[in-house]
């Protein structure tokens, strides 16, 4: 009975011949299964597109054979299928090629990946977050438009030219589709100013064109808020100034947004002065004690102490002693020099030193 069915549908199209189905002589030379050329399909929506189809050798006894198709022409020369398509609209469709041989089927499948480039790509932070804060976690988002085939997609997040993450979806959706793709951030003080985007790319294998078709979002400057962080290296504990010579205390940082400056005195009252270094001129012993400055901003904020220890001016001291005893061994020396002159020349006269005689004193009496 099946036989019965099959002479009367070789029969019908040897009559018939529909678009497609042809009969041709073949024999034991024939292929066991037809070839497309190529043998995958990557085709942009509305582009044109073709494709043949060999079937067997010639000189063969006659069999039938044909090319099963959704949209196109075909033309036959001998064992070969031609198959032509001005603009390929079609999204899930494909091409079969077979022929019977002996009431055996043979065939081939062409497939036919049929794609379209994102019409659009967006890039956000979820929720329009700004600032973004250091430490914190916070959602990229990128939204894909009108893509097609989904399941090809690749979705590429980027800070700068640093890949950040990778994202696939998978879906055998074949027309065009819209998704959103998010990943995932913790932001540090680096990251301020820093360029994030992303990029859709479609990956199509070695049959799809190179390179693959990719739609770069636009880029956001990101604005990161993080705490003060101190400047220079930490100081000595105490800290020893001299009475009478100067004292600066610099409790410096950088931030975002810029840090701002208190000052607590010794005297544990707030003081005027709002900038991260505090400078006295001159020392003196009330300035001792600890001396609090608090930085701070939106993000954070961060106390410094200075322990401040005033010792007396001991130089001045050392000076004034070294003046004091330079005066008393000049005065000494010049006293002493006088008292020599004295006891060498107050007792004798010149003259009578070279009239080499004796000196007589008048003595004076009363009568």
């Amino acid at each position: 009975m099946m036989f019965f069915s099959f002479i009367l549908s070789v029969m019908f199209l040897m009559t018939s011949q529909p678009s497609g189905f042809y009969v041709f002589s073949c024999g034991e030379n024939c292929t066991y299964t037809p070839v497309f050329t190529p043998s995958t399909l990557v085709v942009k929506f509305g582009d044109p597109a073709s494709a043949t189809c060999s079937i067997c050798q010639p000189a063969c006894t006659q069999h039938i054979f044909g090319l099963e198709k959704a949209v196109g022409e075909t033309s036959q020369n001998k064992t070969t299928i031609s198959w032509t398509v001005d603009s390929l609209t079609e999204w899930d469709t494909s091409l079969i090629c077979f022929y019977n041989e002996d009431g055996k089927l043979h065939r081939s499948t062409l497939p036919i990946t049929l794609y379209q480039p994102p019409k659009y790509v967006g890039f956000s932070f979820l929720n329009k977050i700004e600032p973004m804060f250091a430490g914190h976690v916070y959602s990229l988002v990128c939204v894909v438009k009108e893509v097609a085939p989904i399941e090809n997609l690749i979705v590429t997040f980027y800070r700068g030219q640093t890949v950040l993450d990778r994202k696939t979806l998978f879906n055998t959706e074949k027309t065009p589709v819209t998704k959103n793709f998010t990943a995932d951030i913790i932001p540090s003080e680096d990251d301020d100013g820093a360029q994030y985007w992303c990029e859709a790319e479609l990956q199509l294998g070695a049959e799809g064109p190179q390179p693959p078709p990719a739609v770069a979002s636009e880029k956001l400057t990101a604005t990161v808020y993080y705490g003060p962080q101190l400047k220079g290296s930490s100081h000595p504990d105490p800290i020893t100034v001299t009475r009478g010579y100067p004292l600066h205390l610099n409790c410096s940082a950088v931030g975002n947004p810029a840090p701002s400056y208190t000052w607590k005195l010794p005297s544990d009252n707030p003081s005027s002065i709002k900038s991260s270094i505090l400078t006295i001129e001159s020392v003196s012993w009330e300035h001792g004690g600890q001396y609090v400055c608090n930085v701070s901003n939106d993000a954070n904020d961060v106390t410094v102490t200075f322990n401040v220890e005033v010792k007396d001016n001991y130089t001045s001291i050392i000076v004034a002693v070294a003046v004091i005893l330079a005066v008393v061994i000049v005065v000494c020396f010049i006293s002493a020099w006088i008292l020599y002159k004295q006891k060498r020349m107050g007792n004798y006269n010149l003259k009578d030193v070279f009239r080499l005689r004796p000196v007589h004193v008048p003595v004076r009496t009363d009568e």
